[in-house]
């Protein structure tokens, strides 16, 4: 039986993935700084560890007999866009330390394939028209936030230490990731999360608040999605980091309209000042479709299994109030 080793695994994708892992017939340990906080983890073992410690990434790696097959190394300090705008140090040194110390401790401890997830942040701004980028287009690099700026480094130091050692890397570029069992209130959350809470919280005809001009262009993956496209790339002989994401743009006002179909609300938007973030993101995602990988799931499907969760965590938190 394989084993594997997901960091971050008390968080929304990891703790997918830790599934997804579970169900391809792997042996699983969870290491995070803290357990999941919507669900019991699906590991086999699960350990809190702050991997900003070397002497924890080393108890992580730790095994009885011999080494693990594949780390997944998702373990990060990050949220939404409020998030990101706000906590740019402690996101700068609490990624780092962690991708400092479980890339060069993993690398010492054998391991065989070496998973970073990266993220579409590393990408500069860029308009709604522009032509879709390429991974390659990632340089000169040009990140738009101190986020992506750490993503970008931890990539180069993942491909480094598989210059150097047997350890073969794997890094994923997620685009914008949402689902069930994923932050959905307290400054965290991701767009698609904070809308279907807005919008559960109000009647039929209400009015939320939407941070900008609702102009700005997303796309949007659901986790089931991107964790069928991390394993599919661990499994490939890709060695250069790939895009990973739905081509389904939507501006962030047309976000909203998709929630409120799936909620059966009319809603009214009022903008209001906030952190936006670039104004588009394009990116090809040609070279995870050439290893056989599709997103099965448009975004009012998506919407459709996570507006339910999200309305109900919100239910439950009024009802113990």
């Amino acid at each position: 039986m394989k084993k594997a080793l997901v960091c971050g695994a008390g968080g929304f994708i990891g703790g997918h993935l830790v599934k997804k892992l579970k169900a391809e017939g792997y042996w699983v340990r969870g290491v995070d700084i803290k357990e999941h906080e919507f669900c019991e983890s699906a590991a086999d073992e699960f350990i809190v560890l702050d991997l900003r410690k070397e002497e924890d990434c080393e108890k992580a790696l730790a095994l009885t007999e011999g080494n693990f097959d594949d780390v997944y190394q998702l373990a990060a300090d990050m949220g939404g866009m409020g998030f990101i705008h706000t906590a740019e140090c402690e996101i700068m040194r609490n990624s780092a330390l962690v991708n400092i110390n479980m890339c060069h401790h993993a690398a010492n401890a054998g391991v065989g394939r070496y998973f970073f997830s990266s993220s579409a942040c590393v990408y500069r701004d860029m308009t709604k028209d522009e032509p879709e980028l390429a991974e390659e287009d990632a340089y000169p690099a040009m990140p738009d936030n101190e986020y992506g700026w750490e993503k970008l480094y931890a990539e180069r130091m993942a491909m480094t230490y598989a210059r150097h050692s047997n350890m073969k890397a794997r890094i994923a570029r997620f685009q914008n990731c949402y689902g069930p069992e994923g932050t959905w209130t307290g400054g965290r959350e991701k767009a698609p999360a904070a809308m279907c809470r807005k919008i559960a919280a109000i009647e039929d005809g209400g009015t939320i608040e939407v941070w900008g001009d609702g102009t700005a262009m997303r796309a949007y993956t659901l986790v089931e999605d991107m964790v069928d496209g991390i394993y599919t790339l661990m499994q490939s002989d890709c060695e250069e980091p790939l895009n990973i994401g739905r081509r389904e743009y939507v501006s962030v006002d047309e976000l909203v309209q998709v929630v409120a179909e799936v909620a059966g609300k009319t809603v009214n938007i009022k903008h209001i000042d906030g952190p936006v973030g670039v104004k588009a993101r394009n990116f090809e995602n040609n070279k995870i479709h050439d290893l056989g990988w599709e997103s099965k799931y448009s975004l009012k499907e998506g919407i459709a299994r996570t507006y339910p969760w999200v309305k109900a965590q919100l239910e439950a938190q009024q009802a113990a109030e």
